[in-house]
């Protein structure tokens, strides 16, 4: 990806009109467009990209936003979906009401680049900043509302869906080849928890709320994974896809701790692997 340095500029009139008679009485987007104007181009970016490639989606209106997508705790897709769909986002970003918006893989790449660069660091600091001063944006309990917040409330969150999507997949996998199985065993509230996308479900804002359906989620995978292991299930099942898939994951991403259930930090997670040999039940300081 390059920068082709463009001016925004303001926002379109008919997305403004649209937008002003949708949110009368305003909205968060429209509060951060209004009060904080543009505080800064894509030219302050062009440190963060290379001369040559295919042109990247506009890093000022990126930057703006991650801050709606750490403010209304979304996923990527989520907050790519927003882009393409809000009006007040469309607003926010100064966008033409037809504009497509872009691949939620964009926001994980320009993350990168921010991370990369202590330059992008420092703008989306100038951004939070303000908004934190303008009491549009809070920190969660924290003294400072900074980048740093950002980034990890969005690998957070991003990880959440990845695990749900993965546990979903897998249940979905089980249904379709034995679903009396399933029927027999499953908790009556597994129904509700994985009966529909995580992304296209309202999610828990918060760390602390993050990481406790986080927690819920690995050790649901635990007892499907027992399940389909127990003498009794279908020995087909285990040779899935998705279930073999899920238990890759599972000793990747989680450890039982004094018999409860938690994420590995990230610096403890082992590589993916492939050819598991014996499942075996993730414990602390196993790999």
């Amino acid at each position: 990806m390059s920068l082709h340095v463009r001016k925004i500029g303001g926002v379109p009139e008919e997305t403004a009109r649209v937008a002003r008679a949708a949110f009368p009485k305003g909205s968060l987007a429209i509060r951060i467009r209004d009060e904080l104007g543009e505080l800064f181009s894509d030219a302050d970016f062009v440190g963060l990209y290379p001369s040559r490639g295919k042109p990247a989606w506009s890093p000022a209106r990126l930057a703006l936003g991650s801050v709606m997508q750490f403010a209304e705790g979304l996923s990527d897709r989520q907050a790519a979906d927003a882009v393409r769909g809000r009006l007040d986002w469309k607003y926010l970003l100064g966008l033409e009401l037809a504009d497509p918006g872009f691949d939620h893989s964009v926001l994980t790449e320009f993350r990168d680049r921010l991370i990369a660069g202590d330059v992008g660091i420092k703008l989306l600091d100038r951004v939070l900043e303000a908004a934190a001063e303008q009491s549009l944006i809070r920190a969660g309990g924290r003294a400072r509302t900074d980048s740093t917040i950002v980034l990890s409330a969005a690998r957070q969150i991003n990880g959440l869906v990845r695990l749900g999507e993965t546990l979903r997949a897998a249940l979905n996998s089980v249904a379709a080849r034995e679903p009396e199985w399933l029927a027999g065993w499953v908790p009556p509230e597994w129904f509700d928890r994985y009966a529909i996308r995580f992304e296209d479900t309202r999610l828990p804002k918060g760390k602390a709320k993050q990481t406790e359906l986080i927690e819920q989620i690995g050790a649901d995978g635990l007892k499907l994974l027992a399940a389909l292991h127990a003498p009794d299930a279908p020995g087909s099942l285990r040779r899935l896809d998705r279930v073999q898939s899920l238990r890759q994951m599972w000793i990747q991403q989680y450890v039982v701790d004094n018999g409860l259930v938690r994420r590995r930090d990230l610096k403890d997670r082992p590589r993916a692997q492939s050819g598991w040999s014996r499942p075996t039940t993730p414990t602390r300081g196993a790999a």
